[in-house]
């Protein structure tokens, strides 16, 4: 089975002394004992008593982890220049301090596996980050009244947020910024405005950059090209990529508040990203047809 390190990826040997020690060697020997390709360990910090490996791998399979401390310690102490103690040992904060589990049945083993997933599931899903959108936020034209809404709700859910920098109208900034937050292990990422018909409206078309197979239903469907509108509607986008959800929520105030609530509740209740994005798009979907179809602001911000 594979298991995700879930961005902890660092491991130490503490109690290890060096002389003319060759590091490359030291991190290939890492690698091999863990069933990794050579080149996806480095060592990343060396110290008089201690040495920090870095695991450049998302995934490891856990039976190449599971109570492996004392081959890895045999292996290093195999490569000239490295002196061992009977205190030496290896150590992680995350899935790699499986190493380390000794003595323990198989099942016992597994059952602290999952516990120590979903613990880490768990935390990583209830980060959250919030990005604004566009230039009048940008350029201090509007008020931004969206952020501290949506942040307020996602605390009184228990999530940990933090406040993004506002993403220009722009693609590839909006596709950047995203991956980068992905990246950095935000199980929701939630953007406001730019959902709508218009050519500065790109956050959709961010989240389907991130990923390709993102769920994106139409709140409301134009004519391509009449008034502003150079997209033929305005969808909703919601995307998964490993244990980060992305989710555009749209600019209007209002829709904020309608549609907050609903993506929390859902993302509680363990809804796909085809179901979270079909209801928040029907709610909003039922507004617009009390509005008959009225002009959609792609961010106002607070209306």
């Amino acid at each position: 089975m594979g298991l995700n390190l879930l961005e902890k990826t660092e491991l130490w040997v503490n109690d290890i002394s060096l002389s003319q020690a060759n590091l490359t060697d030291m991190a290939a020997a890492v690698a091999r004992t863990l069933g990794l390709p050579e080149q996806k360990v480095m060592v990343v910090d060396v110290r008089p008593d201690h040495i920090t490996f870095d695991v450049l791998e998302k995934e490891v399979r856990q039976e190449n982890i599971l109570g492996k401390e004392e081959e890895l310690l045999q292996a290093l102490e195999a490569i000239p220049g490295v002196t061992l103690s009977e205190d030496s040992c290896v150590h992680s904060n995350g899935i790699l301090g499986l190493i380390c589990a000794q003595g323990e049945n198989a099942q016992e083993m597994l059952t602290r596996v999952d516990q120590m997933r979903n613990e880490i599931i768990h935390n990583v899903a209830k980060r959250a980050i919030v990005f604004p959108t566009g230039f009048e936020l940008e350029q201090g034209l509007i008020e931004d009244t969206n952020t501290p809404y949506i942040k307020g709700e996602l605390e009184k859910n228990g999530y940990k947020v933090t406040v993004g920098d506002i993403i220009p109208d722009n693609e590839e900034a909006l596709y950047e910024t995203l991956s980068d937050a992905v990246s950095r292990g935000f199980g929701l990422i939630v953007t406001s405005g730019g959902v709508g018909a218009e050519d500065k409206d790109h956050t959709v078309e961010g989240i389907q950059r991130v990923d390709e197979t993102a769920a994106a239903p139409y709140i409301v469907k134009y004519e391509k090209g009449t008034g502003r509108h150079v997209k033929d509607g305005v969808r909703i986008g919601v995307g998964r990529v490993g244990l980060s959800t992305l989710v555009s929520l749209p600019g209007p105030h209002d829709e904020v508040e309608m549609t907050t609530p609903l993506m929390i509740q859902l993302l509680g209740e363990g809804a796909s990203k085809t179901e979270l994005a079909k209801a928040l798009a029907a709610v909003l979907a039922e507004k617009w047809r009390k509005k008959g179809l009225g002009h959609h602001h792609g961010h106002g911000h607070q209306e």
